[in-house]
């Protein structure tokens, strides 16, 4: 017997074929049209995130731009402008990512950088993504992002002490606190007022290891920093906190004033000049008979300091020392005349302020700032005689031996790379310093906005 074939099974069985094949092929396609999505969507996240980095770039950029030429000079370095008080750079971080990093030209100025990045390739057709072919483009797509940044000045000295190692506060009958020589009711005639005090004699470092900074038994009102895991040590009659809690007497930290969190940025100093200076010659002025007399507002260069020194009234003389600074004889100083000021800068390998000291007549820290440069390893105060003026000389180890005659010793501020007392010092931090002396400037606020929008 045989069987009979109808002939529309092997149609209907092609049929349920072809019907299988077209719903496999549409749920594949579906798969991968979603594959697609999310990978898309991986990739745009990973692009977008990496032009956070690129947009960072052009942040660092702009503060390095500010921290050497300031906002008188921003066409240095190839920035161009102004544009509308903007100027403009634009630098390629790798062979596809790329910045534009605008500066506002105001104080303090406002910062605006956009980052792009390459965006992922999309395929050009349905049949693209199901060979996965993406055919590039005639020209590359970008991503970009954007954030404007605001900044202040910072402050060359945010207090009376800060170094980049260790504070040994060993001598006797040591105190910090502050004032402001701008305002009345914290100064008198805007000089130090004992009895206008402020809690701002903080004294910090970046050195994160066990006894980081020694109180000894001094009295710090204010607050004291180290750098991270760093510790504080203090005796038993040292006191830190604020002025209620310093004046009553009371020991140790008071909870809350103490931190390990300290990280500042320090910068060495720079030769002041190459050309154009200037050497004093000594000269008689009422009757005395110095040796170096700063008769104009101007550059000077020495390879040895010492002996009797007068900048007359209102001069501002620069001076380079490069070989040996050394005021250690009672009849040895510095005499800076009501309205004058010098700015003393310092390769000397070692320098020694004694005798005399530095007579600062206006009694304003601004009027004698000394500046070391990275050869300054050693600068040492000796004798009785009182200090008004500033000290920058970050690879310097500062050792104080002695003390004023009276509360009146150390006025201003230091920043150097270790400091050790021996002797007796009062310190007083003149807050007007933040405004008068700084380096650069630091974020304040970092805001993303539309990275398509007009800028004013």
């Amino acid at each position: 017997m045989k069987t009979k074939i109808s002939p529309g099974q092997p149609g209907s069985a092609l049929m349920v074929a072809l019907l299988t094949t077209v719903v496999i092929g549409m749920a594949l396609a579906s798969y991968l049209w979603l594959v697609f999505h999310q990978n898309l969507s991986t990739m745009r996240s990973l692009a977008w995130n990496a032009a956070i980095p690129v947009v960072e770039a052009g942040v660092e950029e702009a503060l390095t731009q500010l921290h050497h030429n300031d906002i008188a000079h921003l066409s240095a370095n190839d920035w161009t402008g102004p544009s509308n008080g903007w100027y403009y750079k634009k630098h390629a971080v790798d062979s596809h990512s790329y910045y534009e990093v605008i500066i506002k030209q105001v104080d303090p100025p406002v910062i605006v950088s956009t980052g792009y990045v390459p965006a992922p390739l999309v395929p050009s057709s349905l049949l693209g993504l199901l060979l996965g072919v993406s055919e590039p483009p005639a020209s590359v797509n970008y991503l970009k992002r954007r954030v404007k940044v605001d900044t202040a000045r910072k402050p060359l000295f945010g207090g009376p002490m800060f170094s980049q190692g260790r504070i040994d506060m060993s001598g006797n009958n040591v105190t910090t606190d502050g004032f402001d020589s701008r305002d009345p009711q914290y100064s008198t005639n805007g000089q130090y007022d004992s009895t206008k005090t402020k809690a701002s004699g903080n004294i910090g470092t970046n050195l994160g290891l066990v006894d980081s900074i020694g109180i000894g038994n001094a009295d710090i009102k204010g607050r004291v920093a180290t750098g991270p895991g760093g510790t504080v040590a203090i005796q038993s009659n040292g006191s830190v906190g604020d002025l209620a809690w310093v004046d009553s007497g009371t020991p140790g930290i008071k909870p809350g004033w103490a931190t390990d969190d300290m990280h500042v940025e320090v910068f060495d100093v720079t030769e002041p000049f190459s050309s154009g200076y200037s050497v004093p010659g000594s000269q008689t002025v009422g009757n005395v008979q110095y040796d170096y007399v700063f008769d104009h507002t101007g550059n000077y260069k020495l390879s040895n300091f010492s002996g009797k020194v007068l900048v007359p009234a209102n001069v501002a003389a620069t001076l380079w020392v490069t070989d040996r600074l050394n005021f250690n004889n009672l009849s040895e100083y510095i005499q800076i005349s009501p309205g004058a000021s010098l700015k003393l800068y310092v390769s000397a390998p070692s320098a020694v302020i004694g005798g005399g000291g530095i007579i600062n007549s206006d009694n304003y820290a601004r009027n004698f700032q000394y500046y070391g440069l990275p050869a300054n390893r050693s600068l040492s105060f000796s004798g009785n005689a009182s200090f008004t003026g500033t000290i920058y000389a970050p690879e310097a180890d500062f050792t104080l031996g002695g003390g004023g005659k009276n509360e009146y010793d150390f006025v201003g501020a230091c920043v150097v790379n270790t400091i050790k007392l021996n002797g007796h010092y009062h310190f007083h931090y003149d807050e007007a310093l933040r405004d008068a002396l700084w380096s650069g400037y630091v974020v304040t606020a970092w805001n993303e906005i539309d990275p398509n929008a007009p800028l004013n």
